[in-house]
């Protein structure tokens, strides 16, 4: 597989899609741009981001935002709450326990079931 033309089938921005999983891990593939994605945590789950092309800006309450850029990785510990936006197109890969929600228990028009972010 090719990680970069992994994210041909992701139509929509923030709307991840499972390409692979390691274990009880699935790995994501998403678009991120403007800033659609509701303050979240996931109670249970660590979450981790790479970024594959763009930059990405990472809010964690109660701490300073930060930009990430293109090879960069940062673990959203579990309970934490976070979001992400990105003024241009950006591309990140997740890796994720196969029981987080997609926005955590905050639902939102963008928020997708698993089922809806099957590759």
């Amino acid at each position: 597989m090719n990680l970069k033309e992994a994210f041909s089938s992701v139509e929509n921005y923030f709307s991840p899609k499972i390409i692979g999983e390691v274990n009880d891990q699935f790995i994501k593939v998403a678009k991120i741009k403007g800033q659609d994605l509701p303050w979240h945590n996931h109670e249970k789950e660590d979450e981790l981001f790479y970024i594959v092309e763009g930059e990405l800006l990472m809010e964690i309450e109660n701490e300073p935002k930060f930009t990430m850029k293109k090879g960069d990785l940062f673990v959203v510990k579990k309970g934490i709450n976070h979001r992400v936006s990105s003024t241009d197109d950006c591309l990140i890969m997740l890796i994720e326990s196969k029981t987080t929600e997609h926005t955590g228990k905050v639902i939102s028009k963008i928020t997708k079931s698993i089922e809806e972010q099957t590759y």
